[in-house]
C-alpha cells in the first residue's frame, strides 16, 4: 500500500517519515497529513485503515458501494484523513466512506462512563445490569398471576434490551448522555420499556376485543383523538426515511414515543372495544391495530422485541 501510494506520487518523505497530504482549498481548518510510515519505520492506524479499505475493495465480491465506520465522534478527524487519502489513491470515491459518529455514554460525573473499578464496562456486564435492574422493576409491577418463571424471565431479558438500545438510540447520535439505568428501565416517560408497554397494551385490548367478537374495519375519523392519532400514525414513513437518510435513530425514536402518547390520550378519551356503536368500534379497533403494528415494526427496527403481554 505504502509503495503504492509511492508509485502514484502521492506520498513524500518528511524528516525520515512518508506521509500524505490531504489538505484542499475549500478547508476552513487544518488538515494534518497523513502518516503512512513513521520515522522509525512503523505504521499507525491511518496506514492499517487504509490497508483495510484496499483489502476489502479487493477480496470482497462484489465489492463494497459504501462503507459505514461506526466509531466515536472523537476519531473524525482521522477518518476525514483516511477517506481523503483512500479517494486520492482511487481504492474508493471518498464520498463512498462515511463516518457514523457517536457520542459518549458518561456517568453522573460528565465523564465516560466505567466500572466502580475504573475500566471499561463490558457488554455483557451492562446487560447483567440490565437484566438485574429490570427483573427489580417487574417484581413491582402487577404481572398477571399465571405468568411463568421462563414466561417472567423472558420478559424481563425483553425489558432490559429494551432499556438499554432505546436509551442509546433515543438521543441525537452525536451527543453525549448520562447513564441512568434506574430511568433508562422506567415503564414511565420516554424509555425503551414504556414504549414496550405500550405495545402489549395494544395487543391486550385487540385480544378481548376479538374474544367479544369483534374486528377491525373501515376507519372513519369523527373525533379529536382519533384525527390526531391518524395524523401520528401517517408520520412513519417520513421518521423511518429520515432516520436512514440523516443516519440519526433518534428521529424513529421520537415518532415512536409521541404515537405511543396519542394513543394514550386515544384510549383514555373514546370507548375501543367497549365502544356500542359497530361501525365506531371497528374503527377505532382499525386504529388500534395500525398503532400496534407500527410500534412492533418501529421498535423491531430499534432491535426491540415486544413480549404478548406484561
Amino acid at each position: 500500500l505504502v509503495e503504492r501510494f509511492k508509485a502514484a506520487g502521492l506520498a513524500e518523505e518528511s524528516d525520515g517519515a512518508w506521509i500524505v497530504r490531504v489538505e484542499k482549498e475549500t478547508d476552513k481548518k487544518e488538515m494534518p497529513p497523513v502518516m503512512l510510515v513513521n520515522s522509525r519505520g512503523g505504521t499507525g492506524y491511518h496506514t492499517t485503515d487504509l490497508a483495510t479499505i484496499e483489502d476489502r475493495m479487493e477480496s470482497l465480491k462484489p465489492a463494497p458501494e459504501r462503507m459505514l465506520y461506526v466509531v466515536d465522534q472523537r476519531q473524525a478527524l482521522h477518518f476525514e484523513q483516511v477517506y481523503r487519502a483512500a479517494g486520492m489513491l482511487g481504492l474508493i470515491a471518498e464520498d463512498r466512506l462515511e463516518h457514523i459518529g457517536f457520542g459518549t455514554v458518561n456517568g453522573t460525573d460528565g465523564k465516560p462512563f466505567k466500572t466502580r473499578e475504573g475500566g471499561v464496562l463490558r457488554l455483557a456486564d451492562l446487560q447483567a445490569m440490565a437484566m438485574e435492574e429490570a427483573e427489580k422493576k417487574l417484581s413491582a409491577a402487577n404481572l398477571p398471576a399465571d405468568m411463568g418463571a421462563d414466561e417472567r424471565h423472558d420478559v424481563a431479558k425483553k425489558v432490559a434490551v429494551a432499556a438499554l438500545r432505546f436509551s442509546d438510540l433515543m438521543n441525537t447520535r452525536t451527543t453525549n448522555y448520562v447513564f441512568d439505568l434506574d430511568r433508562f428501565t422506567s415503564f414511565e416517560g420516554k424509555t425503551g420499556p414504556y414504549l414496550m408497554y405500550a405495545a402489549v397494551r395494544v395487543k391486550s385490548v385487540l385480544r378481548k376485543a376479538a374474544e367479544a367478537g369483534h374486528a377491525p374495519g373501515k376507519v372513519a375519523v369523527s373525533e379529536d383523538t382519533e384525527r390526531a392519532l391518524v395524523l401520528q400514525l401517517d408520520g412513519f414513513g417520513a421518521a423511518v426515511l429520515g432516520a436512514r437518510e440523516k443516519r440519526m435513530p433518534h428521529i424513529l425514536c421520537e415518532h415512536l414515543y409521541s404515537l405511543a402518547q396519542a394513543f394514550s390520550s386515544f384510549y383514555a378519551a373514546l370507548p375501543i372495544a367497549a365502544e356500542a356503536d359497530p361501525a365506531k368500534r371497528a374503527s377505532r379497533l382499525a386504529l388500534a391495530d395500525a398503532v400496534r403494528h407500527q410500534l412492533e415494526t418501529g421498535l423491531g427496527l430499534l432491535g426491540i422485541d415486544v413480549p404478548e403481554r406484561m
